[in-house]
């Protein structure tokens, strides 16, 4: 990373007049509503809308136990990675970090599996957003819709980083306001004073009517955690964000503290809507996925088509925050020496042009290999990536042990966000990860065989790090200035 430029009169640098611009080049394009509403609702993709039925299926009502260990996870983890972030805002976020903590060989591999991991979302959004659009238009094939989508959104993203904040926050907000609705009209009908519902309302009767609480037994709740992991991904994208807003330290710290009710509000609370609402073993669970099924049991017409829409909304925002996490996850290893110059250096607009572009193109090919070979390509690329963000929760968990000590040696004043109960709570969470991953491996079938491909393909990229290193091309070596600067010194801002 190229060593930090002086600043000049209210945060602005030379060649940039007006414009509040990163250490790295990077525009401060992110207005504070842009942070919020990424913290809010900016990962939820079509996996809460979809894959909380099978989880249902699994575990019965205690899925809500599920979610809720899944969620005092993530919780802990984006406590611990905004102590960092608050302290030290980066486009690289944790893999910077750890970089700094546990050496050239954590940062460079974190990063690029953090890429591959978002590369590879990218083909699964975009595939979902297809399959609803050809269902509207069949005309255009489902690859068609597929370059579409990432057509406009590669614009947009190439436009400013303001442009991809803007449409996030319209998208995101679309899906806050759908589910809240839905909550809302949810509790409504579960108690029986929602007007012209077609559902009775049971009240909290279906939670235990058909088997009880637990109907597959303790071990259901474990299955449903695999289950439900996954949609909880992405929560730490505002960290890489902060770094190109306005207010960093206060982006972090607000997105840092609202995780809980976010979680329980959008997660455990529609969920719990739908358990209130039907049986937990009711068939169109299944056949319509979670959220149709109840919008069609309190008697709300089109219900399909009004998933389909909010989906497609959840599908396109996940796709816009998924370029973005990507392009600048290579923008921060190429400023490290730790990817192609070129995807380290920045436009007249403060954008990553060559980051985001070579993101794109593998994101389409991802495509084109779900479209061409599904079952084999594919599904090699969806299952070695599938535990990859388990490895990054796990990263940031031991890489917050060594830099809380780096932080109150260098710079004290920055620890304004702390890890609850530190250390033990760290530790108590990388136990947690490490039990996810070993019953997934036990567990059998498509789990175990994401955690065995993922973690052969960590194997090879820490090699290729180690071998980097070993051959003196790791890039700028770790106690170089230049490289510790983006790590260790908070961006200033106008």
């Amino acid at each position: 990373m190229t060593s930090q430029q002086t600043l000049t009169k209210e945060g602005e640098q030379p060649g940039t007049p007006g414009k509040p611009q990163s250490s790295d080049g990077l525009q401060a394009g992110l207005k504070n509503r842009h942070l919020s509403m990424i913290a809010i609702g900016g990962v939820i993709g079509a996996g809460l809308f979809f894959g909380s039925s099978s989880g249902i299926a699994a575990a019965g009502p205690a899925i809500l136990l599920s979610y809720a260990l899944v969620g005092a996870l993530v919780v802990f983890v984006m406590r611990m990675l905004g102590e960092m972030a608050a302290a030290n805002p980066t486009s690289g976020s944790f893999s910077a970090y750890a970089d700094r903590a546990l050496g050239r060989w954590a940062g460079f591999s974190i990063g690029w599996l953090y890429w591959f991991f978002w590369v590879v979302v990218l083909a699964v959004e975009a595939t979902a957003g297809a399959k609803i659009l050809e269902s509207w238009i069949p005309d255009v094939p489902q690859w068609g819709w597929a370059l579409i989508v990432m057509v406009v959104l590669t614009v947009t993203n190439l436009a400013s980083v303001a442009s991809y904040g803007e449409f996030e926050f319209w998208f995101a907000g679309i899906k806050v306001v759908a589910i809240s609705a839905f909550v809302l009209i949810g509790v409504l009908a579960v108690f029986g004073v929602l007007p012209g519902s077609d559902n009775p309302g049971a009240g909290f009767a279906h939670l235990t009517d058909a088997g009880g609480f637990m109907p597959n037994g303790a071990g259901a709740i474990l299955t449903g955690v695999l289950m439900v992991v996954f949609s909880f991904m992405g929560s730490e994208i505002v960290t890489l964000a902060a770094g190109e807003s306005e207010d960093p330290q206060r982006a972090v710290t607000k997105a840092t503290n609202s995780v809980i009710w976010r979680i329980g509000v959008f997660y455990l609370g529609s969920i719990f809507v739908v358990l209130t609402l039907l049986p937990w073993n009711d068939k169109s669970i299944i056949d319509k996925g979670s959220y149709v099924a109840a919008l069609d049991s309190i008697g709300i017409a089109h219900a399909g088509q009004i998933m389909n829409v909010i989906v497609l909304t959840a599908v396109l925002s996940c796709l816009n925050s998924g370029l973005y996490t990507a392009s600048r996850m290579a923008f921060s290893l190429g400023q490290r020496g730790d990817a192609p110059k070129a995807f380290g250096r920045t436009n007249s607009r403060g954008v990553p042009q060559a980051a985001i572009l070579g993101s794109v193109v593998f994101g389409f090919l991802a495509v084109f290999f779900n479209y061409k070979w599904p079952d084999t390509v594919f599904a090699f690329l969806l299952n070695s990536s599938g535990a990859v963000a388990l490895f990054v929760w796990l990263v940031i968990c031991v890489t917050q042990l060594r830099m809380r000590g780096i932080i109150l040696r260098e710079m004290p004043e920055k620890l304004v966000v702390r890890m609850w109960l530190f250390p033990y709570l760290t530790w108590l969470t990388i136990a947690m990860i490490l039990f996810v991953l070993g019953y997934m491996v036990y567990d059998g079938g498509d789990a175990r065989d994401q955690v065995l491909l993922s973690l052969l393909v960590a194997a090879l990229v820490i090699g290729i790090a180690v071998l980097r290193q070993v051959l003196g091309k790791g890039g700028a070596d770790a106690s170089d200035d230049g490289v510790q600067s983006g790590v260790k010194d908070s961006v200033t801002r106008s």
